[in-house]
C-alpha cells in the first residue's frame, strides 16, 4: 500500500533535534570558556558548522531541519534560564542518571515570570530559517522542565504562595513564547517533555510524593500548562511533543511503559504529534497506543541514539507491524528515540555513525509508506 506524501509535520522520516557536536564546535566553545576567543568569534563558527549540518540533513532527505541544539549546552537550561524571572545556577541534582551525570545544572525561580521578549533562541531560530531549504523545526522544553526535577524548592513561598498561581504564570509566559517563535516564521515547534515518561517510573512517584508533590495530580497540571502554551497558534503550525527517559551521555534516568499516562496524554492534551522513545524495553510494549485518537500523529522512536549500532531494518518494519496493531500506520512515522547530544558532551557514538542512522530512516520511510 502506498500512503499520500505528509503535507505538515511530523514526516514519516524525522528526528528530535540534536545532534553530535562537530570537533571545530567543540574546540571553539572550550577556548570561549578559557577567553581564548570573543563571544563575536565563537558565533561565526557556530555559524559556519550550523550551515554545514542543515546542508547534510536536506541531502540525506530529511523534510524538516533543525540547528543540531549547536549554540546551547543543555537541551533545557539555556531555554529556560533566560524566561524572565528564572536563574540557571550549580547546585545540587535530586533525579539522577544511571552512572555518569552531566555537571549540576539547576534552575530557580527568582522574581515572578514575566512576559517572553528578547530570547536568544528567538534569533537561533531565525538563523536556522534563513538558511534552511527544509522546514525549520525548533525545539525547546516543555513548560513542566522548570518544575518536576526540583518542586517546590525552585519556587520560592515568598514570590508564588500558592503554586496554581506560578501554574497559571508559566503557562501564560510559555504561550508568549510559542507565539513569538510563530511570530518569527516558526511552523514547527518541539516541546521537549521527558516528565511525562519520568512519571511512568514507579521510583520518580514516589520521589516526587515523597517531596510533597502527587503524581497522580501531576500529569493534568502539566497537561494544563502544554495546552496553555499553544493556545495561541496560527492554524498552520503544528506543535510535537517528544517524550524519553533520560540521555545524557547514553545513559537514561527512567523506566517505565506509558500506560499510567496514555490517556491524558493523547487525550487532554492538544499538540499534533508525540516523539515516542521506544528503543528499548525500559519504554514498554506499543499497548497504550490503543488511545491515540484520528488526527493525531506517533513516531515511534525504534532507533536509538545511545550506541553506533545500526538496527537491522527487517527488525524496524516488524516493530512498526506491531505498533500498527494498536493505532494505524497512517499515523505513523520513525525517528531516533532522542537527540544525539542533549548537552553538548553528546552520547557514545560516532557523528557517521549519527548520519548513518538518520539515512537509514529517510530509507525505511520509503520502503514502509512509499515516500
Amino acid at each position: 500500500m502506498r500512503f499520500m506524501q505528509r503535507s505538515k509535520p511530523p514526516f514519516r522520516a524525522d528526528h528530535v533535534g540534536s545532534l553530535l557536536r562537530t570537533a571545530p564546535l567543540k574546540e571553539a566553545r572550550a577556548k570561549r570558556e578559557k577567553c581564548e576567543i570573543s563571544q563575536h568569534e565563537l558565533k561565526a563558527i557556530e555559524d559556519r558548522e550550523i550551515s554545514a549540518i542543515i546542508r547534510k540533513q536536506e541531502d540525506i532527505g530529511l523534510r524538516a531541519v533543525t540547528d543540531g541544539e549547536f549554540r546551547r549546552a543543555f537541551w533545557n537550561y539555556d531555554f529556560l534560564g533566560s524566561l524572565p524571572g528564572v536563574e540557571a545556577y550549580l547546585g545540587e541534582r535530586k533525579i539522577k542518571f544511571q552512572g555518569v551525570n552531566p555537571k549540576p545544572m539547576m534552575l530557580r525561580v527568582t522574581g515572578k515570570l514575566g512576559a517572553f521578549s528578547s530570547h536568544p533562541m528567538l534569533e537561533h531560530f531565525k538563523f536556522l530559517k534563513k538558511h534552511a531549504q527544509a522546514l525549520p523545526k525548533m525545539t525547546i522544553p516543555s513548560p513542566s522542565s522548570l518544575h518536576f526535577r526540583y518542586g517546590r524548592d525552585a519556587v520560592p513561598e515568598a514570590i508564588y504562595p500558592d503554586m496554581s498561581d506560578f501554574y497559571r504564570d508559566l503557562g501564560q509566559t510559555y504561550r508568549q513564547a510559542v507565539k513569538a517563535f510563530a511570530d518569527a516564521g516558526c511552523r514547527y515547534l518541539q516541546l521537549d517533555e521527558v516528565n511525562f515518561a519520568y512519571l511512568c517510573d514507579p521510583k520518580l512517584r514516589a520521589q516526587v510524593a515523597n517531596r510533597g508533590d502527587d503524581p497522580e495530580k501531576l500529569p493534568a497540571i502539566y497537561a494544563g500548562m502544554i495546552n496553555a502554551a499553544m493556545s495561541d497558534i496560527p492554524p498552520d503550525m503544528t506543535i510535537a511533543m517528544h517524550l524519553c527517559r533520560g540521555n545524557f551521555q547514553s545513559t537514561f534516568v527512567a523506566s517505565g511503559g506509558y500506560e499510567p499516562v496514555a490517556e491524558i496524554l493523547f487525550n487532554t492534551i492538544n499538540v499534533h504529534g508525540y516523539f515516542m522513545e521506544y528503543d528499548s524495553d525500559r519504554a514498554g510494549g506499543f499497548e497504550p497506543l490503543r488511545f491515540v485518537p484520528k488526527g493525531k500523529t506517533i513516531v515511534l522512536g525504534l532507533i536509538t541514539s545511545k550506541s553506533g549500532r545500526l538496527e537491522s531494518k527487517d527488525e524496524i518494519k516488524r516493530r512498526i507491524d506491531e505498533a500498527a496493531k494498536f493505532v494505524p500506520l497512517e499515523q505513523l512515522c520513525i525517528s531516533p528515540q532522542c537527540g544525539f547530544a542533549s548537552t553538548e558532551e553528546g552520547n557514545i557514538l560516532a557523528e557517521d555513525e549519527q548520519w548513518a542512522k538518520l539515512r537509514m530512516i529517510v530509507e525505511l520511510a520509503g520502503e514502509v509508506w512509499g515516500e
